[in-house]
Formats: structure tokens, C-alpha cells, sequence
């Protein structure tokens, strides 16, 4: 053995060397390695789920604010549709009352000249209750003299007239 080297120790220490290496392969290195794939793999499978919530999250916002404006346009559509016929409730009812007020304005017309006429005939009838007492005290106070003058004057203005 020359320089003290024992190849026997040196194979002894090699498959040593082997059998702590294979060991902490197996021991060690193998799980680890597969705690690290599975790790692997459920992060990305999170970050896969992550994206599809994404693009489903972003498909449903595009449907809402889809529905929204839609929405926004029957508002619109209805407040319009709305405004019409309040607009249309108006003029019915400006309609209405200009029509009330004609007939109102008619009838007061109508109801005055009939107080006018009304009027007229009483103070006739009161200037022929007026005449008449005053032919009777005329009659009274000549005795029938005058009576027969006012008839012949009377007659006379039937004839001519």
C-alpha cells in the first residue's frame, strides 16, 4: 500500500456515499420534489380558476351593463311615453275647460238677456199699471170725458198706424 491508501476504505466510503445519496433521494429529495409539483400544479390550477372568474366576471359586467343601458332606454322610452300623454292630458283638459267656460259664458249670456227681457217686460207692465191708474184718476177727476178723448185718440192711432 503505498502513500497509506486503502482501496477497500475507499470502496467502503463510496458505497457509503451511494447509500446516503440513494437515501436521501428517496428519503428526501423524491417527496420534496413532489410536494413542490403539487404545489405547482394547485397554484396554477388557482390561478387557471382566477382566470376564468375573471373572464366570467367581465362576460357578466358586459351583460349588466348591457341590461343597464337598456334599461336606461325603456326609462327613457317610458318617461318620454309618459310625458306625451301627460302632455296630451293637458291639452284634453285646457279642451275641456275652454269648452266649460264658453258654456258658461253662453249660458250667462243667455241668463242676462233674459233678466234684460225679463226687466224690460216688468217695467212695461208697470208703465201699463202706471198708465191705467193714471187714466183712472184722469177718468175720476173729468168724470168720462176724458175716458171717451183717450179712446177716440186710441182708435184713431189704430186706424192711422
Amino acid at each position: 500500500m503505498p502513500l497509506n491508501i486503502d482501496w477497500q476504505q475507499i470502496l467502503l466510503h463510496l458505497l457509503n456515499f451511494v447509500i446516503l445519496a440513494g437515501g436521501l433521494y428517496f428519503i428526501l429529495y423524491k417527496p420534496v420534489k413532489k410536494f413542490m409539483a403539487q404545489r405547482e400544479a394547485k397554484y396554477a390550477a388557482r390561478e387557471e380558476a382566477v382566470r376564468n372568474m375573471e373572464t366570467e366576471a367581465a362576460a357578466i359586467k358586459r351583460k349588466y351593463e348591457t341590461r343597464l343601458r337598456k334599461a336606461e332606454e325603456d326609462i327613457q322610452h317610458e318617461r318620454e311615453k309618459h310625458h306625451e300623454e301627460m302632455e296630451a292630458e293637458r291639452q284634453r283638459m285646457l279642451a275641456e275647460a275652454r269648452e266649460q267656460a264658453r258654456a258658461i259664458l253662453n249660458t250667462a249670456g243667455q241668463t242676462a238677456e233674459m233678466r234684460t227681457r225679463k226687466a224690460v217686460e216688468d217695467a212695461h207692465e208697470e208703465i201699463r199699471t202706471l198708465a191705467v191708474d193714471m187714466v183712472e184718476k184722469l177718468v175720476l177727476e173729468s168724470g168720462g170725458d176724458a175716458l171717451d178723448r183717450f179712446l177716440d185718440v186710441a182708435e184713431s192711432e189704430d186706424a192711422n198706424g
